[in-house]
């Protein structure tokens, strides 16, 4: 299976510029998987709620959900992209999982970062897994999600065999931090991140790329530049992620001994 990761510049709130440029971009690929930036329709400092309003989309509706639909049936693979969500007078910071077939899952941010509280409502979600129509277990956690161990864990213990990772990340600590991820859950990873800096109404943040795409040891298979555009591409066996086994007397999950972590 060719799993594939997109790291490129999103403009803010121009979202026919971004939906052009991951066009652009995924126009020559061939791939099974691949995973685009948090917010990549829409760029990240926004400056007021109505400035998310007038971004975002109802899940499975809108301009940016059909043309990437598009392209997955065109392209025969399934895409993983973050988009700002509306659902009645709610914000969310969302990723959608689209299948080639047409079928589509959405995840909402669990644990929001710094100034998003500002704009979006902690998701409701939970960590779920889907399954393509390849039989693959996918699962989604966006962004600062990576700071708690429970969202990777939940998504190992239900089955998830890759964890798409849609990020801007701003801190330095994310990208060493998935291959514990990897390595203690036994699954590959894809933390797509953008690039560049964003002003706006007088905050700026710089965002700092290193895409990276993991196996199960937390072993680099592809990654890409910290300030440059492109998609980096792997070739991986999901049924890796089965086996939990550490050594001839250890299993990652059957050793587990759930009744002694609780507080």
């Amino acid at each position: 299976m060719k799993v594939s990761v997109l790291q490129f510049e999103p403009r803010l709130l121009d979202k026919a510029y971004n939906l052009m440029r991951i066009t652009d971009l995924l126009s020559s690929l061939k791939t099974d998987l691949v995973v685009m930036p948090e917010l990549c329709t829409s760029g990240y400092v926004f400056s007021t709620r109505e400035e998310v309003y007038s971004i975002a989309e109802v899940s499975g509706k809108g301009e940016a959900f059909l043309a990437l639909s598009n392209i997955a049936t065109k392209n025969n693979c399934s895409i993983v992209y973050g988009y700002p969500e509306v659902d009645g007078d709610k914000l969310y910071n969302s990723s959608m999982l689209i299948m080639p077939d047409g079928d589509y899952h959405n995840y909402r941010k669990t644990h929001l970062f710094n100034r998003e509280k500002l704009f979006f409502s902690p998701g409701d979600t939970g960590f779920q897994v889907f399954t393509t129509p390849a039989g693959v277990k996918i699962g989604m956690m966006i962004c600062f999600d990576w700071q708690f161990p429970e969202a990777a864990r939940t998504l190992a213990l239900s089955g998830a065999q890759i964890i798409c990772h849609p990020t801007n990340l701003v801190l330095p600590w994310c990208q060493a931090a998935m291959k514990i991820r990897s390595l203690e859950n036994r699954v590959f990873t894809i933390t797509s991140n953008r690039i560049g800096t964003e002003t706006n109404a007088g905050v700026t943040i710089s965002f700092t790329g290193a895409s990276q795409v993991l196996n199960t040891k937390g072993e680099l298979l592809a990654n890409l530049p910290v300030n440059k555009e492109g998609i980096a591409t792997a070739e991986i066996n999901p049924l890796e992620a089965n086996d939990k086994t550490i050594t001839e007397r250890n299993d990652a999950f059957k050793d587990r001994r759930p009744e002694l972590y609780r507080l």
